[in-house]
Parts: C-alpha cells; sequence; structure tokens
C-alpha cells in the first residue's frame, strides 16, 4: 500500500512539474537540447540522402535539399527514373517522369501546401512567433507507453500539429498533423528517432509516416545528412521545357 502510494505521489509531482513549464520554455530547452539557436542559424545549406522503405518491401533512393531562406528540392528515384519536387521561393514545379513525362509542370494547391511547409529551413518551432505560429502547451500524453509533453502548434495557415516531446532531452518523438485535404480534413502521424550531430546541430535520421489509424506506413531513412555544402540556387529553378528553343 505504502508503495503504491508512493507511486502515485511521484506521479501527481510530474504532473505539476510538467504543468508549471510553459510552452515557451518547452521550446527553448528543445532549441537548446539540438545545439542552440547560434549553431542552427550558421547552417545555410542541408543535403540529406536515403531511401524510402513502403509496404511490401517496397524501396526507392530519396535525396532532399534545402537552402535557406525557403529553397527546396527532393528527388524520389525508383527503377532508373527520377521524380523531382521542388520551390525555388516563388513557385513549386514537379516533374513526374513515371507516365513518360520529361517538362517540369506547376504544383497542384495541395503539394504547393506540402513542399511550403517543407521550405522552413528549421521547422515550425524555431522562432514560431516570428513566423506568426502559435505555440501551447496542452499537458502529458502517453506516446508506446512513455509519457510526453504534448504542445499544439497552429501554424500561420491554420494547420494544426501537436508535437510530442522527449521529456529529458525535450525533442519531438512524434508529430500529428491535421491538414485539409481537397476540402476534408486529414490525420497524419509522424514519428522521428535516430538524432545524430550535424555540424552541432542534432537532427533526426529516421521518419516515419501514415494516416492516422492505418498500418500502411512508410518510412524514410537517412544515410547521409551534410550541412553547408555548396547549392547552386539553378538546383531549385524549373528546367525550360525539352522543346524550348533555349534547350535546341
Amino acid at each position: 500500500m505504502r508503495r503504491v502510494t508512493l507511486e502515485v505521489v511521484v506521479l501527481l509531482l510530474i504532473a505539476i512539474s510538467a504543468k508549471a513549464q510553459t510552452a515557451e520554455e518547452i521550446v527553448a530547452k528543445y532549441v537548446k537540447t539540438i545545439g542552440g539557436m547560434e549553431k542552427i542559424q550558421t547552417v545555410k545549406t542541408l543535403r540529406r540522402t536515403g531511401k524510402f522503405t513502403g509496404g511490401g518491401g517496397f524501396e526507392a533512393a530519396i535525396l532532399e535539399q534545402n537552402k535557406r531562406p525557403n529553397l527546396v528540392r527532393q528527388e524520389f528515384s525508383l527503377q532508373g527514373l527520377t521524380g523531382i519536387t521542388a520551390y525555388d521561393g516563388k513557385a513549386g514545379w514537379k516533374i513526374q517522369p513515371w507516365g513518360g513525362k520529361k517538362d517540369a509542370e506547376p504544383l497542384g494547391e495541395e503539394e504547393m501546401k506540402s513542399i511550403l511547409e517543407d521550405s522552413d529551413f528549421d521547422g515550425p518551432l524555431i522562432n514560431y512567433q516570428q513566423k506568426g505560429n502559435k505555440v501551447e502547451f496542452v499537458g502529458m500524453e502517453p506516446v508506446e507507453g512513455t509519457d510526453a509533453l504534448k504542445l499544439k502548434v497552429t501554424l500561420a495557415n491554420g494547420d494544426i500539429r501537436y508535437y510530442y516531446m522527449d521529456t529529458d532531452y525535450y525533442v519531438p518523438i512524434k508529430i500529428d498533423i491535421k491538414r485539409m485535404v481537397r476540402g476534408a480534413e486529414q490525420e497524419y502521424e509522424t514519428s522521428l528517432g535516430d538524432y545524430k550531430e550535424v555540424e552541432g546541430w542534432y537532427l533526426p535520421f529516421s521518419v516515419e509516416n501514415n494516416v492516422k489509424g492505418s498500418q500502411d506506413k512508410g518510412k524514410v531513412t537517412y544515410e547521409k545528412i551534410e550541412a553547408n555544402v555548396s547549392i547552386d540556387d539553378d538546383q531549385f529553378q524549373a528546367p525550360k521545357p525539352a522543346s524550348s528553343p533555349a534547350n535546341k
């Protein structure tokens, strides 16, 4: 009986300690844990290489490049073909060669919304107030049996994310995402892990995604993340059509 009472007291103390923290304090601890604002800001480019693994053993090579302030290029290679999705700071474009298409075409509305989120070089928690994001601490919630600090993040575009932060290191271990897709709200889950240091900045090398409630998961495993590599701005610009006079 005494042991049960002691356990209850410990749990209450953990809950009280968690509630005493504010969202701002939790985010500040997160920033400090992953390297600190100064080191993060010294990183001007990121190049991630790895593989995507889907259901049934499906695999594809991936290459992701980001450059400050908001340039993005994502490549997905399968069976000798490479699909590209990119944002040049003003417009988004894609090349989908699977159906024999070779020319770049504009991104659709939902694709554009997604790549704009990916263009946030540091993620929505860092400098969240300047970005127009709102962060609230909404309590504790278990993630796979382990208590986590739960943050509600409302992005400037209105989308809502719930970040589950590790109580020891204050890094996100899971993110629930609510997004409007073709007029209907869709929920996604992202699990983050295998944090490693890249030029003083700790980044996740494992990212797993799925529609909430679905067992069909896709996992990205980064084999290498390089910081401050030289990436030409032309990489983010849509290439001229193959039939263009400039390419003849």
